[in-house]
């Protein structure tokens, strides 16, 4: 970019440098306009004269190194008056090089050349993406920044949309980081490859620069649209992307099949600062992958509000188990023949200062996503484990049953964790029963019979929670050391009347029996429940027609109540 205040200055300077080679030019007299045209047009070297009427070289000087966007960008300053004062001055405000009028064709071309040559070297350190030779974040987060504030200046909107591998750690796991380097190269190559040839971007907007691809970081990368007319523009990108990665990719010998998600997030509608947008297409794409992999996804505001209402439920939860807030509610297990409470099950339960009572619906899995199932789990197999000796006090020798999540199974220290509440709570081990799903159990079958086996060598029982939901083989089903099974209630809501159920229910316990199995119902809402599963040889089941689940000192009463003499008879008099 040449900027001067004599027309024919201008015109001996670019004929000289396009004698050279040089060929693309922006221009201009009016010294007032320069800043605008280089914010919009962003040259890679300016020329700039220092003395000219409106404002002055030095001024735009001052004003361009003032400014974080064009810090950095190359100057060579010329001017008729040679003095020292006026060269040092220059310098002093951020000049790159000194050329005196009239110029000199070889010195300008030259000092062009060597400042062009230097900058294009600090670019490659600094912008470039070594894998893929992509623009870096760092390149990207400046282009961004000139985007929105130009598009903020022509009242124009913008998209980004974040881009990432689907299973792309899988593929690092199994196959290895250099098989995981030529997937991300190839797939750059791919999306680059897209946004060029598509007739997307004819659709949009001519510039060279109006659709412009990033690698972020790992397998990230982002897409920056400096214009488009409506939502949809951006959608055409998205899918556009997504059918190039409907090939294999091509990586010698092997043939990988890779797809993306995508978020998309939209100025100025999803955020007028480059930080909000940021979070936002990163909030699009993760909803992206779940809706299932391999599609794009929208910012909007329900998805913001709900994953600021996951974060502050996360730290929220984080901090009740530092603080160990949690606690723990039982649900008695009662015998169907009897009608005598013959254990009870440990559930979770919190209650927040702010947030209220949460579901164990929301906190379970959400401590599942974020790890904190570790801590909670080991607190809550404690403190069953402490409540259970205080039933013994009071006369009340039962088990207590406790969930334990899959990754709590799978990272292999189950037995030291339980041998260790065993021992720091005096509680015998045939007094705890551990409560495994059936699908956790089927994952891996063959692996989890080891684990199974060294949890039923310390002498605890073993149950299968929610049967009927999974898909057991029947021959993994008999080598486990299991104690009990218990029946999923998604079969027990609908007995007697449902005949499918009812088939399942009675084919399930007989099946367990045979196995030399206990069999407990879960979720017996109803008399007429209750009489199906006795007449089928059921033998315990959970339940709000006996119980809620209650809190320590609401259960204990319970136990000094019934006295192990209760009755659903007594129960259901009571109530009526």
């Amino acid at each position: 970019m040449i900027v001067d205040d004599e027309p024919a200055t201008i015109h001996v300077v670019q004929v000289f440098l396009e004698d050279a080679g040089y060929s693309h030019f922006i221009t201009t007299n009016d010294s007032t306009q320069a800043l605008d045209i280089i914010l919009k047009q962003r040259p890679d070297i300016l020329i700039l004269d220092l003395c000219m009427p409106g404002k002055s070289g030095f001024e735009l000087l001052g004003e361009i190194r003032s400014d974080p966007l064009l810090r950095y960008l190359p100057v060579l300053v010329f001017s008729a008056a040679g003095d020292a004062a006026t060269k040092l001055h220059s310098l002093e405000l951020g000049a790159t090089d000194f050329l005196p009028k009239p110029v000199d064709p070889s010195e300008l071309v030259l000092r062009l050349r060597n400042a062009l040559a230097f900058k294009a070297y600090q670019d490659q350190l600094a912008y470039n993406d070594r894998l893929t030779g992509l623009p870096n974040r760092q390149l990207f987060l400046e282009r961004l920044s000139w985007t929105l504030r130009l598009a903020q200046r022509h009242s124009k909107q913008c998209a980004l949309l974040q881009i990432g591998l689907d299973r792309f750690k899988q593929i690092n796991d199994t196959l290895g980081h250099e098989v995981g380097d030529k997937v991300l190269k190839a797939v750059s190559h791919r999306l680059t490859t897209s946004l060029r040839e598509s007739d997307t971007i004819s659709q949009l907007n001519s510039g060279q620069d109006s659709i412009s691809l990033s690698r972020l970081s790992g397998d990230e990368f982002m897409v920056l649209t400096s214009e488009i007319n409506h939502a949809e523009d951006a959608s055409l990108i998205a899918r556009r992307l997504l059918e190039a990665m409907k090939l294999p990719l091509a990586l010698g010998k092997l043939e990988l099949f890779v797809t993306i998600s995508v978020g998309i997030a939209l100025f100025p509608q999803d955020g007028s600062e480059g930080s909000a947008l940021l979070t936002h297409v990163d909030l699009a794409m993760a909803q992206a992958k779940l809706h299932g992999r391999n599609t794009y996804a929208f910012h909007s505001v329900e998805t913001n509000t709900r994953s600021f209402e996951r974060l502050n439920m996360e730290t929220a939860l984080r901090k009740s188990i530092e603080r160990k807030e949690l606690e723990l509610h039982y649900q008695p297990k009662v015998d169907l023949n009897t009608g005598r409470i013959i254990g009870a099950e440990a559930l979770a339960r919190w209650t927040h200062a702010e947030l209220g009572q949460v579901s164990p619906a929301q906190f379970i899995p959400l401590s599942e996503e974020t790890g904190l199932i570790l801590p909670l789990g080991e607190d809550m197999l404690n403190l069953a484990c402490q409540e259970a000796v205080k039933w013994q006090k009071i006369g009340c020798n039962l088990p207590v049953s406790v969930n334990v999540s899959s990754m709590q199974f799978r990272r292999g220290d189950m037995p030291s964790i339980i041998r260790s509440a065993l021992q720091a709570s005096g509680l015998q081990p045939e007094n705890l029963m551990i409560e495994l799903t059936e699908s956790l159990l089927m994952e891996n079958a063959q692996s989890n019979i080891d684990m199974l086996r060294a949890i039923k060598n310390l002498g605890v029982q073993l149950s299968m929670d929610d049967f009927g939901t999974g898909y057991s083989s029947l021959s993994y089903l008999k080598r486990f050391p299991l104690d009990e099974l218990k029946i999923d209630q998604v079969f027990v809501s609908d007995l007697p009347d449902d005949s499918g159920s009812a088939a399942i229910v009675s084919s399930v316990i007989n099946m367990a029996h045979g196995l030399g199995l206990k069999v407990t119902a879960e979720g017996v809402e109803t008399a007429a429940q209750m009489a199906a599963l006795k007449s089928d040889g059921c033998d315990h089941f959970q339940g709000y027609l006996f119980s809620r689940p209650l809190a320590p000192p609401d259960f204990a009463a319970l136990l000094r109540q019934k006295a192990h003499r209760s009755s659903i008879t007594h129960k259901l008099s009571i109530a009526s």
